[in-house]
């Protein structure tokens, strides 16, 4: 009877220390997953700031703006005659017309990729965006910032009125950098340097033969843009763009635009005035002979529409 009660109370003990040491074990590691959770750091998700413009163009040029993921878009361009004929050809209206049609997809966050036609000298275009940086809503990114470029192709008949020897002369280039802020609920602002580059370009002989450039190659400019809300669906907007770059001869003029912008569901149409003849931005950058000071105005509209899949 002894051995037995001795047996019994030698148990007990050891189930009790057994008790106590996983009980300490247990408190531990409560203390340990309470300081982990104190001492981890609170990740504050960014908030960015929504919808600078309305859509990708502001009149003649790109906006800051790319589409959500999956967003397909058609676009058309087109730019009517200029207005100092009068009731010649009603305006512009009855004068040649440029059009272009375009077509853009985002296959991916921040990114889009287009491919476009132009009646003008028959060109077509690729063109790709980036946004690179976005406005957040507490203004520690206070700008947003979109990487725009195209490449165009004349694709004309080789002829002895165009220019082109080599398959590389059809070819001419365009990029830009877009820096955009929305300063308040209705009103938006951008700036947007840009290179413009054609491989061949046309020449002149001079008195003792020598072929001489008109342009340079390469050429710099500078564009402006606004726009103001004046509705939640209307608004009004201006553009102006200077060059930068002297060349030997046909230096282009700068051009000075404003005009309305309405949306809708699905919808971006801007209707406006300007002395921008063409509608790709190398060609207006590099050739535009229009000066608003003689009145050279003319009459354009962009149609945007938006699908997503």
């Amino acid at each position: 009877m002894k051995k037995q009660n001795i047996y019994s109370s030698s148990t007990t003990g050891f189930i009790r220390v057994l008790l106590f040491i996983v009980l300490c074990g247990s408190l531990s590691s409560l203390m340990a997953q309470d300081s982990t959770v104190a001492e981890a750091p609170v990740v504050k998700k960014k908030s960015y700031v929504k919808n600078t413009f309305e859509g990708n163009y502001m009149i003649d040029n790109q906006t800051v703006m790319v589409p959500i993921k999956g967003t397909f878009e058609f676009d058309i361009q087109h730019r009517f005659g200029t207005m100092d004929h009068q009731f010649t050809d009603l305006f512009g209206l009855f004068a040649s017309a440029t059009m272009r049609l375009g077509f853009s997809y985002t296959p991916i966050k921040d990114f889009q990729v287009g491919f476009g036609a132009c009646n003008d000298r028959m060109q077509v275009d690729w063109n790709a965006k980036y946004a690179l940086l976005k406005q957040t809503k507490d203004n520690k990114m206070p700008v947003s910032i979109t990487l725009f470029g195209n490449a165009v192709m004349d694709t004309r008949k080789k002829d002895a009125t165009t220019l082109f020897v080599n398959t590389s002369d059809r070819f001419s280039f365009f990029s830009q950098i877009i820096i955009a802020r929305k300063v308040t609920e209705n009103f938006s602002v951008q700036v947007s340097p840009s290179l413009t580059h054609f491989n061949n370009l046309e020449g002149y002989t001079d008195a003792t033969g020598k072929v001489m450039p008109k342009l340079n190659n390469d050429h710099l400019a500078i564009s402006f843009s606004a726009r103001y809300k004046i509705a939640p669906k209307t608004a009004i907007i201006f553009n102006y763009d200077q060059p930068l770059t002297q060349h030997p001869m046909a230096n282009p003029h700068p051009n000075i635009s404003f005009g309305l912008e309405m949306k809708s569901s699905g919808h971006d149409f801007e209707v406006f005035a300007g002395n921008y003849g063409y509608v790709l931005p190398q060609n207006n950058n590099l050739f535009n002979q229009n000066d608003y000071t003689k009145g050279q105005f003319l009459i354009g509209f962009n149609i945007s529409r938006l699908w997503n899949f």
